[in-house]
């Protein structure tokens, strides 16, 4: 039985991963969620606003890292429109605003929100630093009409936003950097308060803006989106995500251990 584990087929360990990936998915498996500070921060601050509110969600991801933050954005969401908290979507990736607009709608439609009067997406305008700056002096200006080509002051959801001013939040949902750009050049320069929802590979790199209270909160990948859903009583694609990737995790872990205790076992053998 040695021999045969330390020569496994690949192609069964292949086999394994699809089955902890799959039935996970198939059945409910509910893990034990706690919600972390940031994740609990984050929805306190939306949970406070009052109705009629603007958050402006930015789709800071391409398609290849959109696993994470769509769960995030579906979470987010749901909360904002059931308090009545108006939604405005853009990007600054180019390759992104056919998805974004897309699960915009999906959501929307999900929760009975109605486009231009509790949500609307701006789609993309390129330059990372003059859209940010330029929206911090009149959002008109640099989306003169939304993703669908409709002129902004024919929305009834801009017509009393100018600039920052009269946001609340920016949550960027993001897959890289552009997190930081977002606090070094609105935060710091204009006062708009930002959150994050970042993939798992940058998380580390978003706790010191939450240290500073640069960040008001964050949502850290999978888990955050699942932290979410468990404050909204509403498990969905985070917390099966979060499911998905905890068994696939484990089962890594058991054939790292069996494969070392195999080796020793061995070596032990033939000294």
């Amino acid at each position: 039985m040695l021999e045969k584990f330390m020569n496994m087929d690949r192609r069964i360990i292949f086999i394994l991963v699809a089955l902890v990936v799959i039935i996970p998915t198939l059945i409910p498996v509910r893990l034990p969620i706690t919600v972390s500070e940031p994740t609990q921060k984050l929805y306190d601050f939306i949970e406070e606003l009052p109705s009629g509110s603007t958050i402006m969600m930015a789709f800071d991801y391409g398609p290849s890292s959109l696993a994470e933050p769509e769960p995030m954005a579906k979470a987010v969401m749901q909360h904002c429109f059931s308090k009545g908290v108006r939604v405005i979507g853009m990007t600054l990736y180019p390759n992104t605003p056919t998805l974004a607009d897309k699960l915009m709608r999906k959501i929307a439609d999900e929760n009975n929100a109605v486009y231009g009067q509790d949500y609307v997406f701006l789609g993309y305008r390129p330059g990372t630093l003059p859209v940010i700056l330029g929206m911090g002096t009149n959002i008109a200006n640099v989306f003169e009409t939304d993703y669908a080509k409709t002129p902004i002051t024919e929305i009834p959801i801009m017509e009393n936003i100018t600039n920052y001013d009269q946001i609340d939040l920016l949550l960027d949902l993001s897959a890289g950097s552009l997190t930081e750009a977002w606090i070094i050049y609105a935060n710091t320069r204009y006062g708009l308060k930002i959150a994050a929802g970042v993939t798992a590979v940058i998380i580390a790199q978003m706790y010191p803006y939450l240290q500073s209270g640069q960040l008001v909160g964050m949502l850290p990948g999978y888990l955050g989106a699942a932290q979410y859903e468990k404050l909204l009583n509403a498990p969905g694609d985070g917390t099966v995500g979060l499911n998905t990737a905890s068994f696939a995790h484990l089962l890594i872990i058991v054939l790292v251990i069996l494969g070392n205790v195999a080796f020793f076992i061995r070596q032990e053998r033939e000294a």
